[in-house]
């Protein structure tokens, strides 16, 4: 009966046990299950247009340095402010001195070790220095605005060039289903054949024709993949995104826009274009900080006038020397001379009085008795500097007229980019009109020889021209579709549609 009862002990021991092993089991099966998931979505991911453009803006490195350029024209700013507010300063120094010195508080030369401090505070304030200070602080804030222009155009810059690489992939992919649906219709066709051939009805050379027909598409496949597959990486280096292998964007339609835009007259888009293009915007900011800079150069010819104020003390830690009256002998008596009528003794008195030395006054009173102020103003004129005044100022009347050619240079590249652009978009739009066109008619054509080659009317290898004419103009019509759409985006941004606002 003992042992009966120790064997089920045991076995409900191991029964325990192995429950334990199966939950084990059961945790680590929906662990792993979990992260499966968790990767899989990660792997999932689509990325759209907008996401790409906003993680470009969020992550490129051209755009963190522009908005560095800006953090610093606040602090430049910063500095033209300060430039109104007087300056204040303390200072304070201590010095132990040793041999013969003189005491910096009673003048006096000794031979002794002693220490001595000096305190002061000053403050100064420029008055006038020919309105540089209020010019200074002017360029300051145009400077400031100069950086958010540079800010924009790197955006606008980013944003368009992660697009076109964007519609790229798009383009190839669209490439790559063009390719693959013809070769799904040369599969059947080559079925079709090979049971034309058994029958009797087509000769051996049609079959090897459509064979060499689906090779050749098969070739264009991996092909059109490859171009894929670089244009994403492409992508993918432009966004900074380091993992390629799982990098893809969402598949969806985009739709031709319309044509409103191309029915605006050229006059009207360069006339948006110039004022909301930051190409003109900033060459027009150079301009007048390059002004700003010659009024503050011409300020040196003016005399500066500040004002200063100082307060000062000292103490000295040496011991001092002073005369105290004999209490013992306060007057000493000595004869002077002799009365000549009487021969009286003249006497003198004087006080009696001995050299005892001090401890040093405390610090504090010493402190309150040795202190002093100044103030005053200072006017400095400016008479001969070595030409330098005079050679800024020209040096700064140069730096104008360079910004003034450069200002004229930039609308007219802006003119000639938007009438180019405008023509771009204008002739894509008639060569996408043009595709579509060609590729209906290829498809009817495409149609009609089929039916001849099934009837036995045509032979294999006019059948495959036919063919591959109608892949070639819907590749072609594929390619003209994405070229009218970034050309348009293009003529848009001219236009002065910011990126962000900008639909597909």
């Amino acid at each position: 009966m003992k042992i009966i009862v120790k064997d089920l002990g045991k076995f409900s021991s191991q029964k325990d046990t192995i429950d334990f092993k199966l939950m084990r089991i059961r945790i680590l099966i929906l662990c792993i299950t979990f992260f499966g998931v968790l990767e899989t979505q990660a792997q999932e991911k689509k990325w759209t247009l907008r996401e790409c453009v906003e993680y470009a803006l969020e992550n490129n490195i051209a755009i963190k340095q522009s908005a560095l350029d800006v953090e610093a024209t606040d602090i430049d700013r910063i500095d033209a402010i300060g430039n109104f507010l007087p300056s204040l300063n303390a200072s304070a120094s201590n010095f132990w001195r040793s041999g013969l010195s003189t005491d910096p508080i009673t003048n006096e030369n000794k031979t002794q070790t002693f220490r001595s401090s000096n305190y002061g505070v000053s403050a100064g304030v420029t008055i006038f220095s020919g309105l540089r200070n209020i010019k200074r602080f002017q360029r300051a804030k145009l400077n400031k605005l100069l950086s958010q222009y540079n800010l924009g155009k790197s955006k606008d810059d980013i944003a368009l060039f992660v697009a076109n690489s964007y519609l790229q992939v798009l383009l190839n992919k669209e490439s790559l289903k063009v390719v693959e649906k013809q070769h799904e219709i040369t599969l059947e066709q080559l079925q079709r054949t090979k049971d034309l051939v058994e029958a009797g009805v087509l000769p051996q050379g049609d079959l090897l024709e459509i064979e060499a027909t689906s090779a050749d598409e098969l070739t264009r496949i991996v092909q059109a993949e490859n171009a894929v597959q670089i244009a994403l990486i492409g992508l993918a280096q432009r966004l900074l995104i380091k993992n390629y292998e799982d990098f893809d964007i969402a598949e969806q339609e985009y739709l031709v826009p319309g044509s409103e835009m191309l029915e605006k007259p050229i006059d009207q888009v360069i006339a948006q274009a110039r004022e909301s293009r930051y190409e003109v915007q900033i060459a027009e900011q150079n301009k007048l900080i390059a002004e700003k800079d010659l009024e503050i150069a011409r300020g040196a010819y003016y005399p500066t006038l500040s004002g200063s104020f100082r307060y000062d003390t000292r103490e000295s830690g040496a011991k001092s020397f002073a005369r105290v009256l004999d209490a013992n002998n306060p007057v000493s008596t000595q004869s002077i001379g002799v009365v000549e009528a009487t021969g009286q003794n003249v006497i003198s008195q004087t006080p009696n009085l001995l050299l005892v030395e001090q401890d040093a006054t405390p610090f504090i009173d010493q402190l309150y008795t040795n202190d002093g102020i100044s103030y005053g103003l200072s006017l400095q004129v400016p008479i001969f500097n070595g030409f330098s005044a005079r050679n800024a100022v020209k040096r700064n009347k140069v730096n104008v007229k360079r910004t003034e050619f450069q200002l004229e240079q930039a609308e007219l590249d802006l003119d000639s980019n938007v009438y180019q652009a405008y023509l771009d978009a204008k002739g894509a739009a008639e060569a996408y009109e043009a595709a579509q066109v060609s590729v209906k008619a290829q498809e009817r054509a495409y149609e009609y020889a089929k039916d001849r080659y099934d009837v036995g009317l045509t032979n294999a290898f006019d059948f495959s021209q036919s063919k591959f004419r109608l892949e070639n103009a819907q590749s072609q019509e594929v390619q003209n579709k994405f070229d009218f759409i970034f050309k348009l985006k293009v003529l848009e941004l001219y236009f002065g549609i910011k990126i962000a606002d900008i639909k597909l």
